[in-house]
């Protein structure tokens, strides 16, 4: 699948941000004190690991803002299976600039290779199912939109993006609300006909309670087991989008998607993944 980039407006300023903070107030002072000035190289960015690349845009974004001058081909795109040895990346230019940029091209990289990695894991359990695989907003604090875009790259969905996306009302709204009929009626009547509402349930009767009061566009069956998940499913009869999530391993996700649940939310594709090994060789 091809992914279109995120606007270089909305990630340039993580990459500069990152940049600045490695390079510091005297820049890349080994870089200085070793590479003779003027000297020209090839480098490779190579796959150390099996897995499905993401950060390309940033990684390429780095090595042009300390240099413009550099020569940066991406040869395997966002969202491709690479495989140990193959080469993703070709920058050539100056050594200098090269070794400046290598570190912050090589974390996003990464960081967000195994974003993707791990979440084409878990799509790849939900085959022959309608589920589909979907992040939270549990990421690195200012890399959410970047970290969301490298769940698409490994075939899962985004979740919300932030507050004001839409309503989600969890049990600690519930609680302060007064229930569940009183939240459900005060969203709704705050909300724009633009705006959907989800509402977390823990039991089949509190799913009764949503299903009796309406208002309600997506629950959220939270930390269910399958066949409580199976019986909510039959409940709701297609009446609203269900998501099921809390506890979601790779081990239970095709028995999960197995229950007819639309979407699995997976807190761990963004706070719990490992980096996918990259390195740059000149």
């Amino acid at each position: 699948m091809t992914h279109a980039p995120l606007p270089e407006l909305l990630v340039e300023p993580l990459v500069r941000a990152a940049l600045l903070e490695d390079l510091g107030p005297s820049g890349d002072v080994t870089t200085q004190a070793v590479i003779p000035p003027g000297l020209q190289v090839v480098a490779a960015m190579n796959a150390r690991d099996a897995g499905v690349v993401s950060g390309m845009q940033l990684a390429e974004l780095a090595f042009r803002l300390v240099d413009p001058a550099l020569r940066v081909t991406v040869l395997h795109a966002d969202g491709s299976t690479v495989t140990p040895g193959m080469q993703v990346m070709e920058i050539s230019g100056a050594a200098s600039s090269i070794l400046s940029a290598e570190r912050v091209a090589l974390n996003f990289a990464g960081r967000l290779s195994g974003i993707a990695t791990l979440t084409a894991a878990f799509v790849a359990q939900t085959t022959g199912t309608a589920a589909r695989i979907t992040c939270t907003r549990k990421t690195t604090p200012g890399l959410r939109l970047v970290e969301k875009q490298a769940v698409r790259h490994g075939g899962g969905a985004a979740h919300r993006y932030g507050l004001s996306d839409a309503v989600l009302i969890k049990d600690n709204h519930i609680a302060a609300a007064g229930g569940i009929a009183p939240a459900l009626t005060q969203a709704r009547a705050a909300a724009s006909h633009m705006r959907r509402i989800e509402i977390e349930v823990d039991t089949l009767a509190q799913l009764q309670e949503v299903l009796a009061t309406g208002g309600a566009d997506v629950v959220l069956l939270d930390n269910m087991d399958s066949a409580t998940l199976r019986a909510a499913v039959e409940m709701v009869a297609g009446r609203l989008v269900t998501e099921a999530s809390g506890n979601m391993r790779l081990a239970r996700i095709a028995e999960v998607a197995a229950t007819g649940v639309d979407y699995i939310s997976v807190g761990a594709l963004t706070h719990s993944a490992p980096v996918l090994d990259l390195g740059l060789d000149f």
